[in-house]
Formats: C-alpha cells, structure tokens, sequence
C-alpha cells in the first residue's frame, strides 16, 4: 500500500490517483501555489499551500511557487517576502520553481495578439462603467459593444498603441470575443488587458498594459505545464474562460479542479478587511497575534506542524462551510503538548511567606521539564521562604469543590512542599495581599512519607529569584463566529481580545529568545515575543489548555 492509500481520502486525492492510474499527463504531477503579493498570507491560504505541495509531495511530483502580479498597483515586495518565508515556514520547498506573472508578459502579449489576428479579441473604447452596464445580468443578456466588429487590423494596430503608451488609463481595453449573452457571465466578452501607467515591481516601466487575472492564470499554468490547476470554489464559474482561452490559443491546457476555500469562525479571511484593520490601527500589523495571517500565527506561536495538522483534519470538501476555530487550537495543542518545555509563571501574583523556612535560605529543586518527553530530563528551580502564586488559587471564603488554598487548608506545591495557610494579611481596602503559610519539611518534592492526601497542586515561583514579564493574553479578535456575514462587521470586535499583564516568572526564562514555546504550568502554552528585551522578556499566550471559549459561548448563549 502507497502512502497516499494511507491518507484521508479525498476527492482531488482520488482524481490524481486515476489520472496516474490511465496515465493521463504521462505520470506526472505538477500543482502551483500563485498567490498575488497584495497582502499577507493567512490560515486560508494554508490549506490551499499543505494541499498543492502536499498532492505533489505525496504522488512524486513537484510543486510550483507563483506569484500572480498582474496588478502593479497593488503589489510590493514587503508582500514577496512574506510570502516567500511562510511557505517555508510551513516546510515546503519548491526547489527551482519560483515563478513570477511578471516572467510572461512578452509571451502573453504575442498569445493575445494570437487571438486578435483568430478575431477573438477587440480594443474596445468604452469606459468602465459602460462596459459593466452593458454586461447584462443574470436574467438579462448583455449588449455588445459598438466597437466589437472592429477589423483585425484596426485591433492589432490599436493593441501595439496601447503597448506603446499612447493612450490614456481607462481609454481603451483589450476584450475577448466569445458571447454577450452567454448564460455564463464570465463568458460576456471578458476584458483581457487595461492601460495602467504604473511602475510594476519587477518590470519597472517597460510595460503600460496589464494581463486580467482571468487572462494570465491560465496562460501561466500551460506555460509551466501544470497538470492539476487546484483552485478554490470562486473559480468553478471561472473555469469555462480558463478552457476558452487555452481551447482558442490551440496549447498545453491544464486540468482546473475546485474545492471548498477555508472559512475560519471569529475572524476574517478577506484581505481588504484585514488591510482595514492594519490601516485603521485596530490591530498592531499584519503580524499582529490576533490575526489570521500565518505571520501572525507564527509569532503567537502556532507550530507548522499544528496547522498542517489542522489542514489534514479538516480535509478537501467541495462545499464552503464555517469551521471551528476550536479545531484549529486542538492542533495547536496536541502538538505542543508533546514538544513544548514547562515552566513555571505566575500571571497575578499573590506573594506567601513560609514562616518556619529559615531566612536567607533557598535550595534549588528538580523539576521535570516535559512529562511528555522523559528525554527531555529535568531543571533545577529555586524555592526560597517567600513565594508568588496565583490569587485564583486562594479564597478566605471557598466555595464547594474549592480545593486550592483558604485559611487552615494544606495544598501542594509543584514539585515543592506541603504548605497550609495560617494568616491572611489585607491591605487598607480588604484586599488581601500576603498569606502567612506553614510547611512541612518531610513532604520534600511534593509527596508525603506518612500518605496524607491533599487535593490541590499549585505553581510558584521563589519571590527573590523571579524575574518580571509582560504578558499578553490573546483571545478571539471577534465576538461573533461569522464576523464577515454581519452589516456592520467592526462593530463585533472583541474589546477583550487582549490582555496585558505583568508576570512573576522562573528565572529560566528571562533570556530565552524570541520564538521560544513553552507550557506555563496550569496556565497555557506561550511564545517569547520579538518585542522582548533583556530587562523585559515578553511572553504571548498562544493557546489555552483546554478549550475554554466554548464554556464562555455555552453560558452565553443560555
């Protein structure tokens, strides 16, 4: 058995699977990535980049990296290079393979003149908004344009003009002749090229006139001898063009398959919203950890792993759909359940004073690092008589099935000792802001020689050796699962989506660098941020330990 027979069937799997079985493209698999460098890649675009590469990993292919950039106005490198380093961020290599649109104007403009002298393409003059009125709808035709029966000659010498620069933007288009009252819109004389006197930022100035992505998408998969065109379900009514135009051009003509694009619940997918939100200062970048960018992702300290994980279990549908950002975090967390160190932090400390440890005493415990991972060993943490921990885990006045700390209660701590609490000390407004506790010096890592039972185990960290860190505590960016789908879509943002707190944490952590993912015991998993300093290590949660969300939404929704 092959080890795509091993895998998640689905039904782009089973159609390379026959093509390599009848032999179709001679045995060979070639996919392509081609996203247009105006934004910054997101969870969405993964799934289509673990799909392409994976489809051509697993049946011993190769897979294409392009960039579709059609659009001088809208494009820049900064978006390039992001691109370039999220892809391989999420482990794929397209080795030799780097392609640009930008290698194929020539070739595209002498295919497009092809199709003048075919006469399948005219130089129309009519604005824009005269063009899209007489396209027509959905139950009536279009009209066709007064320029349409122009001679081939008239086009061709009209074309070579507009390469030429002597016409204004918007003056004139360069359309393809096929039906104005096709029941297919797409198919109403699409226009192929338009004037735009922009630098591109590959190309410079040495081009005035732009390829529609309608046009180049196509041209560009046949020009690669791409065999398995996989696109997202916006193309399905595309698709009869992309024939049209390799049919008429009489080349290589890749096969087009569909499937459903990734719709990720409480955020959006859109790179104009996303844009808003960058522009308008509602989040702090595009790398921003609440958005849905791989970059954000990344410096949340989501694992490559977890969202190929992710991109496996949510597999290859043919219908949209809305899927559970719980799902997402799963992924997140089994991965690094298994490989992240623990570690100690303390997110709103509460400070103790062991009263019978002797002053000026500390001793160094051991604590294990990963009990996923015996390989991983242990570290050495130091215990001194005053401590942090957590004001969740104290009440003066507990409620049922409380079994953390409350006057006259022994607990647990981590790795520690037994301690109880003998004092509550309040500052002037009854807050409380110390507890005097006892231990028991027998119960040396955490255990007890005569078999006493306590319910509750604690974190710490030793108050005269912790380190201060910001914190930031992420959450949903929206408080509604399908924010794109509401009318006044900013009007949802979640006020609470971050926290900022300031943390007692182990010493081990002060100079980690940016990047590294730990578990903070009983408190989540986080990443060190690039905004961390020597003097301040800042640490982002990247998920929870259990999916709380749902609880809140369940309560909510009562």
């Amino acid at each position: 058995m092959s080890a795509s027979d091993e895998r998640i069937p689905h039904f782009i799997r089973e159609i390379i699977r026959e093509d390599n079985r009848t032999g179709k493209w001679e045995g060979r698999v070639v996919t392509r990535f081609p996203p247009e460098p105006n934004g910054y890649l997101h969870i969405g675009h993964a799934k289509s980049i673990c799909l392409n590469f994976g489809m051509a990993l697993e049946f011993g292919g190769v897979c294409h990296l392009r960039f579709d950039d059609t659009n001088p106005t809208r494009e820049e490198d900064e978006y390039v290079r992001s691109i370039i380093e999220d892809v391989r961020w999420l482990g794929f290599d397209w080795g030799d393979h780097l392609y640009y649109a930008s290698d194929y104007f020539g070739l595209m403009f002498d295919h497009a003149v092809a199709l003048i002298r075919k006469g399948f393409a005219y130089v129309d003059d009519q604005t824009s908004e005269q063009i899209r009125e007489a396209r027509g709808t959905l139950t009536k035709p279009g009209r066709e344009s007064p320029y349409r029966n122009r001679s081939i000659d008239e086009n061709l010498d009209l074309f070579e003009r507009m390469k030429a620069g002597e016409f204004p933007d918007g003056s004139k288009v360069l359309r393809a002749k096929i039906d104005m009252a096709a029941s297919n819109i797409n198919l109403r004389d699409p226009v192929m090229y338009r004037i735009l006197h922009a630098a591109h930022h590959r190309t410079g100035d040495a081009w005035c006139v732009y390829p529609m992505y309608d046009w180049a998408h196509g041209l560009e998969d046949s020009i690669e001898r791409v065999t398995h065109s996989i696109c997202t379900l916006e193309f399905e009514d595309h698709r009869p063009l992309y024939d049209w135009f390799l049919d008429k051009l009489e080349i290589y003509h890749p096969q087009q398959i569909e499937f459903a694009r990734l719709n990720l619940a409480f955020t959006v997918m859109s790179k104009r919203k996303l844009l808003q939100l960058v522009r308008e200062g509602r989040v702090s970048g595009w790398d921003d950890p609440r958005m849905p960018t791989l970059s954000g992702m990344r410096r949340r300290g989501y694992t490559p792993e977890s969202i190929r994980n992710f991109a496996e279990m949510i597999g290859v549908a043919k219908r949209d759909s809305l899927v559970d950002m719980s799902m997402l975090e799963y992924c997140v967390r089994e991965h690094l359940n298994k490989s992240a160190p623990r570690a100690m932090a303390v997110l709103d400390p509460l400070r103790v004073v062991i009263t019978n440890y002797p002053e000026g005493r500390s001793e160094e415990l051991d604590c294990i690092n990963n009990p996923e991972d015996p390989a991983e060993g242990t570290r050495r943490v130091p215990f001194g008589r005053e401590l942090y921990i957590e004001q969740e885990d104290f009440r003066e006045d507990p409620p049922p099935k409380f079994h953390r700390l409350s006057p006259g209660r022994e607990v647990r701590l981590r790795y520690a000792y037994f301690i109880t609490c003998r004092d509550v000390v309040k500052d002037a407004d009854g807050r409380v802001v110390e507890l005097r506790c006892t231990y028991d010096p027998e119960t040396h890592g955490g255990d007890s020689p005569d078999g006493r039972k306590v319910k509750g185990t604690l974190h710490w960290v030793s108050a005269a050796h912790a380190a201060d860190a910001e914190v930031r505590l992420y959450d949903r960016l929206f408080t509604v699962p399908d924010p794109a789908s509401e009318t006044d879509w900013l009007a949802h943002l979640n006020p609470r989506s971050l926290e900022v707190v300031t943390a007692k944490i182990e010493p081990c952590l002060k100079d980690v660098s940016p990047g590294y993912r730990c578990q903070f015991e009983r408190k989540g998993y986080f990443c060190a941020d690039p905004d961390s300093r020597p003097d301040r290590p800042v640490f982002n949660r990247t998920v929870t330990l259990r999916d709380t969300w749902a609880k809140i939404e369940g309560k909510m929704n009562r």
